[in-house]
């Protein structure tokens, strides 16, 4: 008779890897293919310490600034985007770049680009600190952005020209925290400009909303992902606020602390936009050990995105 205790696992769809994380991942492998070890890589080229482990190991050198690429290296700018500034400097010294910037976070850019030239005053909602956020301050000059983090900064912005005003977001923040923003953006400036399309992503939203689908049917809600996921932060923010008081973000199986898991009847696992599939399939298969599980997969939609990339690593 099997003692072990039973256990009812509610996975998440869709989970982990977006197109614009895949992409940038193959975009590190293909430049070590093509031009040789090492290749350099400026910051994390996506917030996961497994993936950056992973391609160290072959080859792909990570530095924070490019004073740290020797001349004539090959340089991969992170998915999350970089200032203007960055692109200047490797010109100057002639450096081999790749841009693995997400699409999506490029978007932003244009957009903030297009507004400041028909002569918008640019309200950037994001979190300071987030490179995302500080690439896409650097498309423009400094001052041009106005950052707003919460409600209570929306109250102390002191715009030049209220009635040329637009606001523009971080992609990888909470939907319901973001609309909540906005909304009171469009009560203190009733004519500011919205984005054309929505600026937080797709793998973003999909994410929250498999999230909120389970949240409330859990004991106990386990994130995957890296302590520095703008995403992943936000992921156990959503099942918080859906019904699950005891959501954790987790970097690994190794992060679980199991005497949790004494009374627990359900528990959701979810992981971030950044996080490997493999992470997910550790704990499930510590789970199998440990408990008769019952595994039910709840997908919130499906997703069938993909972006090229680019020219210079297309064979």
């Amino acid at each position: 008779m099997d003692s072990r205790p039973k256990l009812r696992l509610l996975l998440a769809s869709p989970r982990g890897f977006c197109a614009g994380v895949d992409r940038a991942i193959q975009i590190v492998v293909k430049a070590l293919e093509k031009f040789g070890a090492p290749v350099y890589v400026r910051h994390e080229i996506v917030h996961n310490r497994f993936v950056v482990r992973e391609l160290e190991k072959r080859g792909a050198v990570f530095v924070d600034e490019l004073d740290q690429v020797p001349q004539d290296a090959c340089v991969v700018f992170s998915a999350h985007g970089v200032p203007k500034s960055v692109y200047a400097e490797a010109d100057r010294r002639h450096l081999e770049y790749i841009d693995a910037t997400c699409p999506l976070v490029s978007k932003v850019h244009g957009e903030a680009s297009r507004r400041r030239e028909a002569g918008y005053e640019i309200v950037l909602i994001g979190h300071a600190g987030h490179p995302e956020v500080a690439g896409i301050m650097g498309q423009l000059p400094e001052g041009a952005i106005i950052l707003v983090e919460n409600i209570k900064d929306v109250d102390a912005i002191t715009p030049r020209t209220p009635e040329r005003l637009a606001y523009i977001t971080q992609t990888t923040l909470s939907l319901d925290d973001t609309a909540e923003i906005v909304a009171a953006l469009q009560k203190r400036f009733p004519e500011i400009k919205g984005p054309h399309r929505e600026d937080i992503c797709y793998a973003t939203a999909n994410r929250q909303m498999a999230v909120k689908n389970i949240a409330g049917k859990v004991d106990i809600m386990l994130v995957v992902g890296a302590h520095n996921s703008s995403n992943s932060l936000r992921l156990v923010e959503v099942a918080k606020q859906s019904g699950c008081e005891r959501a954790q973000l987790i970097n690994h199986v190794g992060d679980i602390d199991w005497d949790e898991f004494a009374a627990p009847e359900c528990v959701g696992l979810t992981a971030g936009a950044s996080a490997p599939e493999k992470l997910l399939q550790e704990i499930i298969a510590e789970m199998q050990g440990r408990f008769q599980l019952v595994i039910e997969e709840i997908a919130a939609t499906e997703e069938r995105v993909s972006f090229k990339l680019p020219a210079a690593l297309q064979e």
